[in-house]
């Protein structure tokens, strides 16, 4: 079974445990009103089974899922 590779905007193949940062800036939905700006560096980021998707901790939000197509490795 073949795994797809997860590339970032700018096409760069993440990893587990690599860091990205923010092309844009995000509202995190069902955190109280919590805006990601850009340029945050998300540090440790953890791939799911969703070529499109990451999952990350960022300040104030556990768990986050992130669509690939917002961030660039760091």
């Amino acid at each position: 079974m073949s795994e797809d590779i997860v590339r970032d905007a700018n096409g760069n193949p993440l990893a587990d445990g690599d860091s990205v940062t923010l092309i844009k800036d995000l509202k995190v939905k069902g955190s109280g009103g919590v805006t990601l700006k850009r340029g945050t560096l998300v540090k440790n980021i953890r791939l799911t089974g969703d070529s499109e998707e990451i999952e990350a901790n960022v300040e104030r939000v556990r768990g986050l899922v992130l669509r690939v197509e917002f961030v660039k490795k760091a």
